[in-house]
């Protein structure tokens, strides 16, 4: 059993066997439902990409104060190791495991400031979590369905700087899976996305697939 659990954004815990936050942008976050002092850590923090509102600078506090390995592209490893934290670069390529954990980086359509931005497939306890990082839809995601398989993606639905629900419906069926998790929506104003809108948009393509919604603090195991 995997539990996933959303803490606003971008931002998840992923716990099972080890612990995993993804983007953990805490501090400044409107919608985290912890504060950093509150965060017990984690074996890995997996940074996505270089912006502000997706955790690299939490990750390293949170690697320096409670240990565990800061994954990024290799830049932004770099970057983090240089600032006290233990890390690991990789790059987009094949699985590689830390602390226990398996993780692949995958494309992602963004900008970052540091390196290249990613998105991210982890393996643990025989079930695969896909983080899709901030992008648009990309024809590749068929290719991320056909080989890793994910059990669950965590997709961004906001539109303006991600995909939107008419994308991310797209992008729901070129993986093919079945339990998605929408993210990076109605932080801010300009993230106008809705579940309803990707739920209208999933319907409409006759997509069998089960949109969980979380708020900030809740969780779904599976």
């Amino acid at each position: 059993m995997v539990r996933v659990t959303f803490l606003g954004h971008s931002a998840f815990l992923v716990e099972g066997s080890k612990r995993v936050l993804i983007d953990p942008w805490i501090e400044g976050n409107p919608q985290s439902p912890i504060k950093i002092e509150e965060c017990k850590g984690a074996d890995v923090y997996i940074v996505t990409h270089d912006h502000g509102d997706h955790g690299l600078e939490d990750a390293i506090k949170l690697s320096k104060r409670h240990g565990g390995t800061v994954v990024s592209i290799y830049e932004i490893a770099e970057e983090a190791r240089r600032k006290g934290a233990n890390s690991l670069g990789a790059n987009i390529g094949s699985f590689f495991e830390v602390n226990g954990v398996k993780i692949v980086l995958t494309k992602a359509l963004h900008s970052s400031n540091l390196g290249a931005p990613v998105g991210a497939v982890i393996e643990l306890d025989g079930k695969r979590i896909y983080h899709a990082g901030d992008t648009g839809v990309f024809y590749d995601m068929k290719i991320i369905g056909e080989l890793y398989k994910p059990d669950i993606a965590l997709l961004p639905i906001g539109g303006h700087f991600v995909m939107g629900p008419l994308e991310a419906s797209l992008a729901i069926e070129l993986l093919g899976v079945n339990k998605v998790i929408p993210m990076h929506y109605q932080t801010f104003p300009v993230l106008k996305g809705s579940v309803e809108e990707l739920k209208e948009q999933v319907e409409r393509r006759g997509i069998k697939a089960e949109i969980v919604v979380l708020k900030p603090g809740e969780s779904y195991e599976f």
